[in-house]
């Protein structure tokens, strides 16, 4: 059995919150994870926060991808780790993806993203980063 046979298929929850109705860059982020041996899930346009930690139980998500282009990013952040503490799901990693000025990475982390991947972000950083913080790498 190969190494990768032995370690599970990460899971990755991409979601588009609120009222952010572009959604091109997170299909093609979920495509490039799939490639990457991921199992991915989409839940589609104008999640609320309770419905992306609903649907990130029901997956068993290593991995919260929110793809966010309206410039919530930190509000938006801070309400879903904050959801996620009170469902006892803080063991599932946030990253934050979209438009995000260099200025806001700092504030995000310091809420508890994980890793933030502003707009242009090589695919190959994007997959390298999730599994090294899901794999302890």
């Amino acid at each position: 059995m190969s190494a990768m046979e032995t370690k599970k298929k990460i899971r990755v929850l991409i979601a588009k919150p609120d009222l952010d109705g572009h959604d091109r860059g997170a299909k093609i982020v979920a495509l490039a994870l799939r490639d990457a041996g991921m199992e991915v899930a989409y839940t589609g346009l104008h999640q609320s926060i309770e419905q992306i930690v609903s649907t990130a139980v029901q997956e068993s998500v290593d991995i919260i991808g929110l793809s966010i282009m309206t410039g919530a990013h930190l509000s938006i952040s801070q309400r879903l780790i904050g959801q996620l503490k009170e469902a006892k799901m803080d063991h599932v990693k946030v990253v934050v993806g979209g438009v995000i000025p260099k200025k806001d990475i700092k504030a995000l982390k310091e809420i508890g993203v994980h890793a933030v991947f502003p707009g242009g972000t090589p695919f190959s950083e994007i997959t390298d980063t999730i599994q090294a913080l899901v794999n302890g790498g």
